[in-house]
């Protein structure tokens, strides 16, 4: 007889809906503001509309969805303001997680950091933006687990599943330099630079962030 129960097998079945309608909100396939209607989602995933309510309620939970009482959900917008402050949370998090990075550095998470920068280069050589933007949290995620801080790894996660939302929006102007920073950011976390490292990990989210000006200020104007 198998160990997976049918409660496992149906918790497994939502999580992959709930990865999918996240992936599908990230691209842009689900546009901020669209109404997400149960049975047509159901009917596109071939699925039932159980899964895809309890999806639609975790992302809701995660900041992705808008659930309102007898309204239905829509997709979040995610406004300037929410993206500012954002940023300013990166910039604390993710320059701690650079220089803890730098000081615990060992052999195999930097060999992680570097496969992904490999992956993202030729992603982004060939023009696959979609799985440049998967890069782009994954290195981020790698650094914050090279900083061996329990604390962070809870934070990191969540947090740059918002951030890849905003970095889709702009992959394709910040692509090239988002790879050439990740690179300059590995460099100094591998030599151990913890300053080094905690400073070029706030002036990349610094970046990221006047590229999203750049691009909301033209969508706007």
């Amino acid at each position: 007889m198998s160990g997976i129960t049918l409660g496992a097998a149906h918790q497994t079945l939502r999580d992959e809906v709930t990865a999918e309608l996240r992936r599908r909100i990230l691209t842009g396939e689900l546009r901020q503001g669209e109404r997400l209607v149960e049975d047509r989602l159901a009917a596109a995933l071939g699925v039932s509309r159980n899964p895809v309510r309890e999806s639609i309620r975790v992302l809701a939970a995660e900041g992705f969805v808008q659930a309102v009482p007898r309204l239905g959900a829509t997709v979040a917008v995610l406004s300037q303001e929410e993206a500012e402050e954002l940023f300013d949370v990166r910039m604390a998090v993710e320059g701690l997680a650079a220089r803890l990075a730098a000081r615990k550095r060992g052999a195999a998470s930097a060999e992680r950091l570097h496969r992904v920068l490999e992956q993202a280069r030729e992603a982004v050589a060939e023009g696959r933006l979609d799985q440049v933007a998967d890069l782009n949290t994954a290195f981020h995620l790698g650094v914050g687990e090279a900083a061996g801080n329990s604390y962070l790894t809870l934070m990191m996660k969540p947090m740059l599943q918002r951030a890849q939302w905003i970095f889709s929006r702009t992959a394709a102007a910040r692509a090239p330099h988002s790879w050439t920073e990740h690179l300059s950011l590995y460099e100094a976390i591998a030599a151990g630079d913890e300053d080094d490292a905690q400073a070029r990990a706030v002036a990349h989210v610094a970046a990221a962030r006047r590229s999203f000006l750049a691009e909301t200020a033209g969508t706007d104007g």
